[in-house]
């Protein structure tokens, strides 16, 4: 079996942390499986070796928003803070596509946090890109138009002009409601600036979608 430890991912860990993490079989997950729910503690660290992890917050109201994505290199903050601060989880984790994934337990999590440098700078400096991130995120909920939000959002998810997500689902990426989704989206289409299918938007002057996108960083 690989040595998953020497992913390019992962910082030079010790020899000892190395030897101990090599004992972890990495899993396959299938898309769609919620890997935790809100008001549940964290079992270990997860390392992503290959795919996507969208984690989510719901309001009081039943919205929901994307706080952030994991890839691999990258860390779950909520996670980290369970497994530090011993707060339980107040988000959702859906896996986004198949993904490959290490669960480093908790035990041997703290451990590693105390007694490898290289580790510890590893997961500090993911926590703090994550922080950082998540800054972003607020200051655009906070001050940017849901247009903007909006075509910034198509212009990141597009593939090949299109963008295979349902309304409710692009409301959950920005921060806002479906309803508002629909009806900006209606806009849009009918200003000839995106084409709606079932389940998709295909984006027809993405020029004029990125000046939108673009628009409230100049105010």
């Amino acid at each position: 079996m690989p040595d998953w430890t020497a992913d390019r991912s992962l910082p030079p860990l010790a020899d000892a942390s190395r030897t101990a993490l090599r004992g972890l079989i990495p899993q396959t997950v299938p898309q769609g499986t919620a890997l935790f729910h809100p008001g549940e503690a964290a079992m270990g660290f997860v390392v992503v070796l290959s795919g996507r992890i969208e984690v989510f917050l719901t309001g009081p109201t039943g919205r929901d928003i994307l706080l952030y994505a994991v890839e691999p290199g990258q860390s779950c903050v909520q996670s980290t803070l369970s497994l530090l601060g011993s707060e339980d989880y107040s988000g959702e984790a859906i896996t986004r596509t198949e993904c490959r994934l290490v669960l480093i337990p908790r035990e041997m999590f703290l451990r590693l946090m105390d007694g490898d440098a290289a580790f510890r700078a590893f997961v500090f400096r993911a926590f703090a890109a994550r922080m950082q991130s998540m800054m972003h995120l607020l200051e655009r909920v906070a001050f940017t138009r849901v247009e903007a939000r909006l075509a910034q959002c198509l212009l990141e998810r597009a593939d090949a002009g299109r963008v295979e997500a349902t309304h409710a689902e692009l409301a959950v990426m920005i921060g806002s409601a479906r309803e508002v989704i629909s009806r900006r989206l209606d806009a849009l289409a009918r200003r000839g600036l995106v084409r709606l299918e079932r389940g998709a938007v295909l984006l027809c002057d993405e020029t004029t979608l990125r000046s939108l996108a673009e628009s409230d960083a100049a105010m």
